[in-house]
């Protein structure tokens, strides 16, 4: 067999092959760090398609359904924006405009002949995270190993938004074992951050996020384990959504872990609007995905839900605001950012309260304890065809790696050892919800609090390689409620100014304060979650434009 390195340089020539040559331009200087203005002045759209590509998802799908744009020519500009997306930040993995424009010339067809769409989506182009399997298609995720494995069918999630009329166009980069928040492999090599190409975009779904931010795709589909929806999402500065266990298909995808069943990593949506969240929400949910995964909730969209049925029909709201989770406080940009969505709240006519955060450091730490029970095994089972080593750093330069606390530290745990640690996340849970419905006494709602507003990260998207805490994003994961993600401010030097030094949790809390500098993640997106409980996806996505529209009215 050739080496991994001839493997890898083999596949990568393929992709080249398959961007077409007249979509090619020269990138700005590497000297420029925000490159999100480069797609409308490098010269290759033109207006028309930068009127498209610049629209939101609910008003793309009118101008679909009307004919007053057709879906060949909204796939065109959008893979258009996406190759120059793609030379600026490297995002992508499989590229295949021929096979989508196919699709978009027999919506179009259908349309004209039918006078009637295809589906809620009908001709909406969609980018998909790399685990997406695509009939005819190599699904690496980022492994050597992996290379030359065509899928024989689709992901039931690929046929479910075929069935909807969308029209999948490219897939995104993503971390070798997917069990990174930054985006970086062998085969494809490092995604960066459109804002700051300094930064990283986040992970594991970092190349969806640089691809939306950037405007090369209306709506794409990520996934999240411990936070891989809103990592990127709040690094790139747009809208994403982790749904609960199983409300989204996951059968036929590729993945890391497969087996795990404690803690299950979720697909969901990540988009430039609030809109765009509910748009795939409803779309997916509504074609009944439990006739075809086994693990699908048999739940279909809740327009009660989404009206705010159980929160006081969505009128004089109480939110409450988390700080900080007890293990690490967060960059100045983070506190100004809740500071901000506070206000705007207040402002509003909605309650704003405290959240006090119980066991939030155990609960990262019972959920790395149930990944890494035998994630170790995995990686090495998963490389050891091709001998490709399993990365152990995202850092540019080696000699400053440190080891994330995400990354398995030991070859795993014994299952009875399992058990014990999945018994007490269950405990705990159950005290979380305690802890939840006792804050009716203080919310004057005569309702418990209605949603947490949080941190994503204690920081903005850092410099590549430094994003070693994912802890703020782990504990919804391992509750299991749901979270959505929304864009606040960008890091602004003059404003976000270093502090005095705090009182320290630890060394960890210590080392993060200490990599704080204003200059280094200058314009970085500072974004927020909310989370609701659990399986609670419409009322989490209308509280989110609640939020989104207190903060524009704010503004």
């Amino acid at each position: 067999m050739p080496h991994w390195t001839a493997l890898a340089a083999e596949k990568k020539q393929r992709q080249l092959k398959s961007i077409p040559q007249e979509w090619l331009v020269t990138p700005p200087s590497p000297s420029t760090l925000d490159v999100t203005g480069f797609p409308e002045s490098c010269g290759l759209l033109n207006a028309r398609e930068i009127e498209i590509t610049n629209t939101l998802v609910d008003v793309l799908l009118k101008k679909l359904a009307s004919a007053e744009w057709s879906a060949v020519e909204v796939t065109t500009a959008f893979s258009k924006r996406a190759i120059v997306a793609h030379q600026l930040v490297n995002c992508l993995t499989e590229i295949f405009i021929d096979r989508a424009l196919a699709r978009a010339a027999e919506l179009d067809d259908y349309l004209k002949n039918t006078g009637k769409v295809v589906g809620p989506l009908h001709g909406l182009p969609i980018s998909l995270k790399d685990q997406l399997c695509i009939k005819g298609l190599e699904t690496t995720m980022g492994y050597v190993s992996w290379i030359g494995q065509y899928a024989d069918k689709n992901a039931v999630l690929v046929d479910i938004l075929i069935e909807c009329g969308a029209v999948p166009f490219v897939r995104t980069n993503i971390p070798q074992t997917l069990m990174w928040t930054e985006s970086f492999n062998n085969v494809f090599g490092r995604t960066t951050n459109p804002y700051n190409v300094s930064l990283t975009p986040g992970g594991s779904s970092g190349g969806e996020g640089a691809l939306i931010a950037l405007k090369g795709s209306p709506l794409g589909v990520g996934s999240d384990i411990g936070g891989s929806i809103r990592i990127p999402s709040a690094f790139c500065g747009i809208y994403g959504l982790r749904p609960s266990y199983g409300r989204v298909p996951y059968c036929g995808a590729r993945n890391s872990l497969e087996g795990e069943d404690s803690i299950l990593s979720v697909f969901g949506p990540m988009t430039n609007s609030p809109c765009g969240l509910k748009v795939f929400m409803k779309a997916v949910v509504n074609s009944k995905p439990w006739l075809q995964d086994p693990l699908a909730v048999r739940k279909k969209w809740d327009e009660d839900e989404y009206e705010l049925a159980d929160h006081g029909s969505g009128k004089n709201l109480c939110f409450a605001v988390m700080w900080d989770d007890g293990v690490v406080i967060p960059h100045p940009p983070i506190r100004r950012s809740l500071e901000i969505t506070k206000a705007a709240l207040q402002k509003a006519g909605h309650k704003v309260v405290d959240w006090k955060p119980i066991k939030h450091r155990l609960l990262g730490e019972v959920a790395r304890d149930i990944w890494n029970a035998g994630s170790a095994e995995d990686y090495m089972i998963t490389t050891s065809s091709t001998g490709e080593p399993v990365i152990s750093t995202m850092e540019l330069d080696d000699a400053h790696a440190t080891a994330a606390s995400f990354r398995p530290q030991n070859s795993g745990i014994t299952a009875y050892q399992l058990w014990q640690v999945q018994k007490l996340r269950q405990n705990i849970r159950k005290e979380y919800i305690d802890h939840w419905n006792a804050t009716a006494s203080e919310t004057g709602t005569g309702r418990a609090v209605d949603a947490i507003i949080c941190p994503a990260a204690p920081f903005a998207a850092t410099p590549h390689g430094k994003n070693r805490d994912a802890n703020y994003t782990t504990v919804w994961n391992a509750l299991d409620y749901p979270a959505a993600i929304f864009p606040v401010t960008t890091v602004d030097p003059t404003l976000d100014g270093k502090k005095p030094p705090h009182s320290f949790y630890d060394d960890f809390d210590k080392d993060i304060y200490e990599m704080y500098d204003p200059e280094k993640f200058k314009n970085a997106p500072v974004s927020l979650q909310l989370v609701g409980r659990t399986l609670e996806e419409e009322a989490v996505i209308k509280m989110t434009e609640i939020v989104d529209a207190a903060l524009a009215a704010a503004k």
